[in-house]
């Protein structure tokens, strides 16, 4: 399983990005997957998550509701965030994980170690 995101960079506060999470070794049906993001200095925090198998649920934590989106691409087995007004304290590195497709994990935005993680891209809001 292989995970690897692309699309992080600079961006003045109130522009956009829209970052991509491309999957390996697996499919949109065996897990959910979750974006991550760790700011300097604090703990990696969940942002957003998709769980394809169970109805293409779609989970945000509140500080992104309204702002950001995620969607999938079953065909190519990616899933994206589209991340519209972006404020300084969106900045961070961000990580697509893979979680269970079912239960309490990707509602919650939950990780666990175990999980299968790219190693990130990072994103810059500054103006």
């Amino acid at each position: 399983v292989q995970l690897v995101e692309s699309g992080g960079g600079l961006v003045q506060p109130g522009g956009s990005l829209r970052l991509s999470c491309q999957g390996s070794g697996f499919t949109l049906d065996d897990y959910a997957i979750g974006w991550f993001r760790q700011a300097p200095g604090k703990e990696r925090e969940g942002v957003s998550c998709i769980s394809v198998p169970d109805d293409s649920s779609k989970y945000y934590a509140n500080f992104v509701r309204g702002r950001f989106a995620i969607s999938s691409d079953n065909v190519r087995n990616t899933v994206y965030l589209q991340m519209d007004r972006l404020q300084i304290e969106d900045t961070g590195v961000y990580y697509c994980t893979t979680l269970p497709r079912f239960g309490s994990r990707c509602p919650t935005l939950t990780s666990d170690p175990r999980d299968y993680s790219g190693k990130g891209t990072r994103v810059t809001v500054s103006s």
